[in-house]
């Protein structure tokens, strides 16, 4: 059972949100907040897997609530937006959220969203993987040294080449037609990285295979997923 904690300052939106994940026989709602404050007090209190969190919020926004939430708990944070890419989500992302979504998607993306985030994956397409290239290099220089990481030693070969291809933006299922394995061996890798590394997921590890040069902004592949 997957326990979603939602969190917007709309009644009406949240409603929403609660009757639909409701009604799936593997996800169960923990709990509502009306503002980002309120978010983070339930997310330390109910100990969800996922939070559904609205950007723009009274008293705390749905950034600084991401950011709290990320460090002081195991909670995955999807954010959700009325603005595609805008400077609130990818702001929401380098402060731990592990996707984004729009809120005029479809219900069954909104199910298939939490399922994915709660399993460890990231809501991550090439545009926003772009972006957030962009950042690590406007950061660190162009021509500035990678800060080499002690711990990319610890991967095997195909887990440094799995590391690769995340950070690229592939899905597992492109992958896996990449690596010619299957994708139960791909999902295998990619938790083994996340566990190695220390990492939440692969919003993160795409951070750290840029940050130590593993993989050049160049790389990130064409096509989009989810």
């Amino acid at each position: 059972m997957i326990h979603v904690l939602v969190a917007d300052d709309q009644e009406l939106v949240r409603a929403g949100f609660v009757m639909i994940l409701a009604a799936q026989s593997d996800l169960t709602v923990v709990g509502e907040a009306a503002d980002g404050a309120e978010a983070i007090r339930l997310a330390r209190e109910l100990g969800p897997d996922v939070v559904l969190m609205d950007v723009r919020m009274p008293t705390v926004d749905g950034i600084e609530a991401t950011a709290a939430i990320c460090r002081e708990t195991s909670a995955k944070v999807l954010v959700l937006t009325t603005f595609d890419l805008d400077e609130y989500v990818y702001a929401a992302l380098r402060a731990g959220a592990s996707g984004f979504l729009l809120k005029d998607m479809r219900r069954h993306e909104l199910v298939e969203a939490v399922r994915l985030v709660a399993g460890g994956e990231a809501l991550l397409a090439p545009t926003v993987t772009r972006r957030l290239i962009a950042d690590v290099v406007a950061r660190s220089g162009p021509s500035s040294p990678k800060r080499a990481d002690a711990r990319l030693a610890t991967l095997t070969a195909r887990e440094t080449e799995t590391l690769r291809q995340v950070a690229r933006g592939l899905s597992n299922a492109e992958i896996a037609a990449e690596l010619y394995v299957t994708e139960h061996t791909v999902k295998t890798h990619v938790s083994s990285i996340l566990s190695k590394l220390g990492l939440r997921d692969r919003v993160q590890a795409v951070v750290l295979a840029y940050e130590s040069g593993l993989v050049l902004p160049g790389d990130v592949a064409p096509r989009a997923h989810s």
